[in-house]
C-alpha cells in the first residue's frame, strides 16, 4: 500500500504540530497531531475494507474475435470491468498485454472504474508481429481512494496464437472432395524380375518355362511359377507456372502460395521415396529454372530452395518464340560448371542447348521446311505426315507454359510423371499443354488453382461465383478424364465451402 501526496501533506502537518508543541513546550499542538493520526488511520481501515470488497466483486474480462491471429494482423482486444456494486475507490485496469503485442500508444490499454461507477468497456487495435502463443500477462487493477494506492492483479490471463502469414485450411481435391493420400505416393515394389521372393502362383498360358519353380511344382503336382519383388522409381517433373496471373490473391494467399506448399509436399514425397525430381519453372518469358531430374541429395535441396525463392512475374510478358532463348541474368552466368552461388548448372531460361543435337518433332519440322525451301520434292511425302501436328503446334506457339513442358519432356528419353502447378487463366494452353505430355508417353497430374476463390471481391456475389466455379470445374473434369492425366483444385478450403453452401442453398431455392 502507497501513500498519496495528500496524505504525505497532512502527515507532514502532524510532524509538524509535534515538533512546534515541543518549542512552543505546549500540549494544545499535539492535540491536533493526535487528531490527524486518528483520521489517518480510520481512513486507512476504510480504504482497506472497501478494497477488499472491489477485489471479491470486479470482474475483468479481455477478449478477441478469435484465439487465433496471423502475423502482423491488427485485430481489436475488448476490455470489459464490472462490479457487482458501486465502490468507493476509483479502479484503473491495465490490460496486461503480451510483450510481443504492439500498439499506437501501449500506456493507454485500460480502462477506468470511476467511484459510483459499475462498469466500463473499451477497445484497441493490437497487432501481433511474433508467430507463436503468446499470454497475457494478470491484468493489474490499482485503487485508490486519493489517500491510499494499492494495486493487485487479476487471475484470468488469457492466450492467443499468432499464426505466420500464408495459405490457411489449404484444400486440395476434386470437385469440394479432399484428396485424402498423400501428393506423388505410390507404390514401392512391383512384381516381375528381382531378388526378393515375392508369392508362388499357379502356371498360366504365356508365362516363360524359366520362370517355373520346380520344387514348388513337385510339392503341389502342378507347375508354379514364382513371383519376385522389384522395386521400382518413378521420374518426377515438377513445372511450376509463377507467371503475373499467379500472384492474384490477398498478400502470402496468392495463387502461387498456395500452390507452393503443394509442390513442396509433393518434392518431400518424391525424396523420401528415391524418386528422380526435377523442376522446370516458367513465366511470362519463357523457362526460368530447369533442374533435370536426378536422385541426389543436392537436387532435392535445389528444388526446394527454387520454390521457396520463387515469384509471380512483376513485369509485362514478351513476345519470344519457341525456339529462341531468354538472356540470362548475371546471377545466372555459369563458371566451370556451377552459378555463382555454387548450385550445379542449370538452365535458367530458354531450351537447353544440348538437346537439339537430338531428333525431335520440332527439329523434324524444321528439316522438313529446308528440303521444301530447297525445291526437293522428298518433302511432298512427307508433308501428310506432319502437317496435322504443324497446325496443331502454330495454334500454341509462343506460349511458355506449353514450349516449357514440351523441352523438358523431349529432351527425356525416360517415361515421365510431369506434375503441373498452374491456374485457370489459359484454359485452351493448358489443354494443350497436357495433350502434348500425354503424347510424349508422360503421366500427368494439374494442380489448378481456380481464379474465383482467390480474387478479392470473387465470392461478394455467391450465385455468380458458384457459377464461375463450375464453369472451372467443368475445365478440371475435362483434363481429369484424359487417359493417364489427373487433375485437383488447390485453394482456400473456407472460400471453396462457402461457395459450394451458396451453390446449394441456390439450388434449393430454384
Amino acid at each position: 500500500m502507497r501513500l498519496t501526496r495528500e496524505l504525505w501533506a497532512s502527515l507532514s502537518l502532524a510532524g509538524f504540530l509535534a515538533a512546534f508543541a515541543v518549542v512552543i513546550d505546549r500540549p494544545l499542538p499535539l492535540a491536533g497531531t493526535v487528531l490527524i493520526g486518528a483520521w489517518i488511520l480510520a481512513s486507512q481501515y476504510s480504504f482497506l475494507a472497501a478494497l477488499d470488497r472491489a477485489r471479491r466483486r470486479l470482474s475483468v474480462t479481455r477478449s478477441l474475435p478469435s484465439a487465433t491471429v496471423r502475423a502482423d494482423e491488427s485485430t481489436p482486444v475488448t476490455m470489459d470491468a464490472r462490479l457487482a456494486d458501486p465502490a468507493l475507490l476509483s479502479l484503473n485496469v491495465d490490460a496486461g498485454l503480451p510483450t510481443a503485442a504492439t500498439t499506437p500508444d501501449r500506456d493507454a490499454t485500460g480502462v477506468a472504474l470511476e467511484p459510483n461507477a459499475t462498469a466500463t468497456t473499451e477497445t484497441v487495435a493490437v497487432t501481433w508481429p511474433v508467430v507463436g502463443r503468446h499470454r497475457f500477462d494478470a491484468a493489474r487493477v490499482t485503487a485508490t481512494d486519493g489517500r491510499f494506492v494499492e494495486t493487485f492483479a487479476t487471475a484470468e490471463q488469457p492466450t492467443v496464437s499468432v499464426e505466420s502469414r500464408g495459405p490457411q485450411q489449404i484444400h486440395v481435391g476434386e470437385g469440394g472432395d479432399r484428396l485424402t493420400s498423400l501428393y506423388g505416393a505410390h507404390t514401392l515394389r512391383r512384381s516381375g524380375r528381382g531378388i526378393e521372393p515375392a508369392e508362388i502362383r499357379e502356371h498360366v498360358p504365356g508365362d516363360a518355362a524359366k520362370r517355373i519353380d520346380w520344387k514348388a511344382t513337385a510339392r503341389l503336382a502342378t507347375p508354379h511359377v514364382r513371383e519376385y519383388e522389384t522395386e521400382t522409381t518413378r521420374r518426377t517433373l515438377l513445372v511450376v507456372d509463377h507467371r503475373r496471373s499467379l500472384s492474384t490473391g490477398p498478400p502470402a494467399e496468392t495463387k502461387l502460395d498456395y500452390l507452393r506448399e503443394v509442390v513442396l509436399s509433393t518434392a518431400e514425397s518424391a525424396r523420401e521415396l528415391d524418386d528422380p525430381l526435377g523442376l522446370v519453372g516458367v513465366d511470362d518469358r519463357g523457362v526460368t529454372t530447369r533442374i533435370d531430374p536426378t536422385a541426389t541429395a543436392e537436387t532435392y535441396a535445389t528444388v526446394r530452395r527454387e520454390l521457396l525463392d520463387i515469384e509471380p512475374t512483376p513485369s509485362e510478358p514478351t513476345a519470344r518464340s519457341a525456339a529462341e532463348p531468354a538472356a540470362r541474368t548475371p546471377s545466372q552466368a555459369t563458371d566451370g560448371g556451377h552459378t555463382e552461388r555454387g548450385r550445379p548448372t542449370r538452365t535458367t531460361a530458354g531450351p537447353d542447348p544440348s538437346i537439339h543435337d537430338r531428333p525431335t518433332r520440332a527439329t523434324a519440322r524444321r528439316s522438313v521446311r529446308d528440303l521444301e525451301a530447297d525445291g526437293d520434292s522428298f518433302a511432298e511425302t512427307l508433308r501428310p505426315f506432319y502437317a496435322d501436328s504443324q497446325r496443331y503446334y502454330r495454334r500454341v506457339r509462343e506460349r511458355p507454359l506449353f514450349d516449357a513442358v514440351e523441352t523438358a519432356l523431349t529432351s527425356n528419353a525416360s517415361s515421365t510423371w510431369a506434375v503441373i502447378f498452374t491456374d485457370d487463366a489459359e484454359p485452351s494452353e493448358l489443354r494443350e499443354t497436357v495433350s502434348m505430355a500425354r503424347a510424349n508417353n508422360a503421366a500427368v497430374t494439374v494442380f489448378l488453382a481456380p481464379t474465383v476463390l482467390y480474387e478479392p471481391s470473387g465470392i461478394d456475389d455467391v450465385e455468380r461465383a458458384y457459377d464461375r466455379y463450375l464453369e472451372f470445374e467443368a475445365l478440371r473434369r475435362d483434363i481429369g478424364r484424359l487417359d493417364r492425366v489427373r487433375a485437383f483444385e488447390v485453394g482456400p478450403g473456407d472460400r471453396l465451402a462457402a461457395v459450394l453452401a451458396a451453390g446449394r442453398e441456390w439450388g434449393e431455392r430454384r
